[in-house]
């Protein structure tokens, strides 16, 4: 397995160096194609408009958005040509309204080994970066790399932290990030205090550890108390003591009027990642 469709979306022209350069990385290192979506979003919410007047509104509104879209466009072809001649790449505008932005991002995110975006949430990002995240893990069923702000320093991290909790979500995280495990030279297992009654009591981590070998990953276990009071907490302190260049974790979400909106333990450990995060739903 490889990642050889790697997908980006940049909604505003301040992500874009991080984003095209760390999924530019990726691709090169898989030898793999990078399809990028510069998105221009009409955040209007018209709750009324006087007779003869939404329309104008909305057409304004459109018009902008599409302004943006292509400027994005124009800045992501000048950044992927920064990458050089040995990028394969394509890039896509399309305009969005910021409610109906996940459906056109699942269904390009579908099609993706790997979605690359920067992380959706600081001062200069808006409600929209955080949708497209959402969108591409819960929606489009896809493997998303979270980048920090310092990006992506290797495409082939020698150490990955996995954040371990016996999940449906945390093993689907682990099966999509096996070619970055694969290629470290050690995956910690991280098992914060594990539960005392399950299937995996008498050896928490042990059946993951198993299979990660039988594919030749160098993997071991550590079993950690909560010592601080959240658990992301525990998880971003190891990853500053392990000397991780990758986290790997399960996302994940709770239903409101079809968004998935991301629960408190992804949301503080993408706040607080100093290193990328691969996150699956």
């Amino acid at each position: 397995m490889a990642y050889k469709s790697v997908l980006s979306v940049v909604t505003s022209a301040g992500q874009v160096p991080l984003a095209i350069a760390g999924a530019a990385r990726v691709a090169l290192a898989n030898d793999g194609h990078l399809d990028v979506l510069s998105l221009g979003v009409d955040r209007t919410q018209v709750g009324y408009a006087y007779v003869g007047s939404g329309a104008i509104m909305m057409q304004v509104a459109l018009e902008r958005a599409e302004g943006e879209a292509r400027e994005l466009e124009g800045t992501v072809k000048a950044a992927l040509a920064k990458e050089g001649a040995g990028l394969r790449s394509a890039t896509e505008a399309a305009v969005a309204q910021l409610g109906a932005l996940s459906d056109l991002v699942a269904q390009r995110a579908r099609f993706a080994d790997l979605v690359v975006l920067p992380r959706p949430y600081g001062k200069d990002q808006g409600a929209e970066a955080e949708a497209v995240a959402e969108a591409a893990m819960f929606e489009g069923q896809a493997p998303v790399l979270v980048l920090p702000e310092t990006g992506l320093i290797s495409a082939a991290p020698k150490r990955v932290v996995i954040a371990w909790n016996q999940s449906r979500e945390a093993l689907n995280a682990v099966r999509h990030a096996l070619p970055f495990l694969k290629a470290a030279e050690m995956v910690d297992i991280t098992v914060v205090d594990p539960p005392s009654h399950g299937p995996e009591r008498s050896d928490p981590g042990g059946m993951l550890c198993q299979m990660l070998v039988r594919h030749g990953v160098k993997a071991e276990v550590s079993v950690l108390a909560k010592t601080l009071p959240r658990v992301s907490d525990v998880l971003a302190r190891h990853v500053v003591d392990r000397d991780a260049g990758l986290m790997v974790m399960g996302a994940y979400g709770h239903s409101r009027f079809r968004e998935a909106i991301l629960g408190g333990a992804t949301r503080n450990m993408l706040e607080q990642a100093k290193v990328p995060v691969l996150m699956a739903h």
